[in-house]
């Protein structure tokens, strides 16, 4: 599971074998995960956030969206 990167108390990353989907970023705080497209930005999928945190969350993936498109293209290969 390669980590992007951190911003507080988030981690962002792959799972290595994701290639096969459309570009997106899982997210993940103690116990809480989360699944966001990249194309275009919406969630897919959450367990343990509460919406105010994935209201922090969502401008966070917006503000880096070009840096992870470019993360995941070269990490899988397309």
């Amino acid at each position: 599971m390669p980590t992007v990167f951190r911003d507080g108390p988030y981690r962002f990353f792959f799972y290595s074998n994701d290639g096969n989907e459309p570009p997106h970023i899982h997210v993940e705080r103690d116990d809480c995960v989360a699944k966001y497209w990249l194309t275009p930005i919406r969630l897919q999928r959450s367990g343990g956030f509460r919406p105010s945190e994935l209201n922090k969350i969502g401008p966070i993936i917006e503000s880096k969206h070009a840096f992870l498109l470019r993360c995941w293209h070269e990490y899988f290969g397309f």
